[in-house]
């Protein structure tokens, strides 16, 4: 049997929505209201639907209020500007997310950057990008934050670690990368086209797979005793004709290997949701001007 631990996801995002729910409760006898979150979606696409009725539903099991707002897929640009504008006035509303993606005649940066920064709960905007990089307090990206979260909790400090994250988008690998340099880690960020990527991920104490390549990072590449962490979610078919889901890391070759990985499903996917919440309500916490103490969520 390998040694590797499984890094349990769906445990963690539990305990962090109970303590959201906990708190909201507080921030409820404070601020006199519910915190609020508005999601907005455009258009009819099913995975979408699926990810705004769950998102709602976790909002409101947390004791806050989920604003819901459906728009047909022909809803010219202009309609959905003039929407996030009454959402980003509204007091009721502390976090706004444009669910992605947006119909093709869109501009999603556009819309992205109409959001009012400190409502952008996803933490998509330039300006929250832009806090991030330079150490100020703004909103971070749910997947990258809830994978810091994961990581903390079982390595504690990354202080001096070598880390690799595979994957440089906006989302989540760039965000990742500068999380792990916050935490003094010492930062790769790699890709597809890196030149001898078995070799660079072989070096490092932490793995960060999120490059949407199913299973390419192999066991062989990983460094003894390392934690890896897989955001990847692909669908593939298997040999019985069914599809299943896999990360972008070969999790039963990398168990072998591995101090620690999550596995896929059920590693980081509960955390997205879990830290969208836990970001909704640091917003409100922030927009009433009251303290949050800095371990508490």
């Amino acid at each position: 049997m390998s040694g590797a631990r499984i890094i349990d996801g769906k445990a963690f995002a539990a305990g962090l929505r109970q303590n959201v729910a906990e708190l909201a409760q507080a921030f409820e006898a404070q601020a006199g209201r519910k915190a609020g979150l508005a999601v907005v979606l455009v258009g009819e696409d099913p995975a979408s639907e699926v990810y705004v009725r769950s998102k709602a539903r976790a909002t409101r099991e947390a004791g806050m209020n989920s604003f819901e707002h459906a728009m047909p897929a022909d809803t010219p640009e202009a309609a959905l500007l003039e929407k996030i504008a009454h959402l980003n006035a509204d007091p009721a509303v502390d976090g706004i997310l444009v669910q992605l993606p947006l119909p093709g005649s869109m501009d999603e940066q556009k819309v992205i950057a109409a959001i009012d920064p400190d409502k952008d709960v996803d933490g998509f905007h330039v300006i929250n990008a832009g806090r991030l990089a330079v150490g100020q307090e703004g909103m971070v990206p749910c997947t990258p934050l809830g994978c810091m979260m994961l990581l903390e909790s079982e390595l504690g400090d990354l202080t001096g670690m070598e880390a690799v994250v595979i994957g440089r988008s906006n989302i989540v690998g760039r965000p990742m990368a500068q999380l792990l340099v916050d935490a003094d880690a010492t930062v790769t960020v790699a890709h597809s086209r890196t030149k001898g990527l078995a070799e660079v991920v072989g070096r490092a104490d932490i793995v960060v797979a999120a490059v949407g390549r199913p299973e390419m990072v192999r066991g062989s590449w990983i460094k003894p005793g390392a934690t890896v962490i897989d955001v990847g979610i692909n669908r593939v078919e298997g040999e019985d004709g069914m599809g299943r889901l896999v990360g972008d890391v070969a999790f039963a070759e990398a168990q072998e290997v591995a101090g620690a990985i999550t596995p896929v499903p059920g590693g980081v996917g509960p955390m997205t949701i879990a830290v969208l919440l836990r970001n909704t309500l640091v917003a409100a916490y922030r927009r009433e001007g009251l303290a949050l103490a800095e371990d508490a969520l």
